[in-house]
């Protein structure tokens, strides 16, 4: 696990890893700690909360593109006061109308990245989930919320568009008119109505969505690889297919995962009775 690491450390820009293992490397903007096979990335901008420029996207891109092997589940959440408050403005300053789409292109890439990558992603939310922040969350499998969390789309009362996936990830969530609702008036979703719509899967108390987050991470990290891979890759697949392709592409998936070495040991404990029992704490 060490070597891995530092490999990743050696291969990109500083950043700070921060582990049991590993101390003393630089700050940046993108903390990454481990937790067993449970990878976190924390959001290190607090005095920006969290707005998201270039050089960061880029770094959370670096890591999905080289994850050590034994990572099994990720976790992201923010540091300080907030989630992510959104694009930095700053980036789109001076960009003309081709710089600012190949801008969007470059976040496409690596929210795609978070969204079809090798493990399920939980986001840990808190105070601001804006903009481009609310793009990051979207791309997560799994959302937890805090009771501080908030989610807007300013871009309309800012003169610009979604350009990090919005469009296309916010509408499957909550639905076309409540995302142009949100663009066109500046609504903001408080989180116990953002969780009602769809913005998390859980709300919990102010200041334990991380640890929330790492307790659904370590479970979905002791899953079957294949089948954390069959649910990240093929069930969003299967569910915008037609009726026959996704019965189809569901029988193949299904066939795959049940076959894997993992997957029959799994059973044969259930079988043996030494499997916890759905239901039983």
């Amino acid at each position: 696990m060490e070597a891995d690491l530092r490999n990743f450390v050696a291969s990109r820009r500083p950043f700070r890893v921060v582990s049991r293992l590993l101390t003393d490397l630089p700050m940046s903007d993108l903390l990454i700690e481990r937790d067993g096979n449970v990878a976190i990335l924390k959001l290190n901008r607090a005095p920006k909360r969290n707005a998201l420029n270039d050089p960061l996207v880029r770094e959370i891109g670096a890591f999905f593109d080289t994850m050590p092997k034994d990572v099994r589940a990720v976790v992201i959440a923010g540091n300080g006061d907030h989630f992510c408050a959104g694009l930095d403005l700053s980036d789109l300053n001076e960009l003309d109308a081709y710089e600012g789409a190949e801008h969007s292109r470059v976040w496409h890439r690596v929210f795609d990245n978070i969204q079809f990558g090798r493990v399920p992603v939980v986001a840990a939310l808190h105070g601001a989930v804006i903009g481009g922040g609310l793009e990051l969350a979207c791309c997560a499998h799994v959302r937890v919320a805090d009771a501080t969390a908030f989610y807007a789309l300013p871009e309309g009362q800012r003169g610009i568009f979604v350009g990090g996936g919005g469009s296309v990830r916010v509408p499957r969530l909550v639905g076309v008119a409540r995302m142009a609702d949100m663009m066109l008036t500046g609504r903001v979703y408080r989180a116990e109505e953002g969780e009602r719509v769809g913005f998390a899967q859980y709300l919990v108390g102010a200041g334990e969505a991380l640890a929330k987050a790492t307790e659904l991470a370590q479970k979905i990290a002791d899953n079957a690889v294949m089948t954390n891979y069959a649910v990240v890759q093929a069930l969003p697949r299967i569910a915008e297919a037609g009726h026959d392709g996704g019965l189809y592409l569901e029988a193949m998936i299904a066939g795959i995962t049940q076959a894997s070495p993992e997957a029959k040991a799994k059973i044969r404990l259930f079988l043996e009775g030494k499997a916890k029992k759905v239901g039983a704490e």
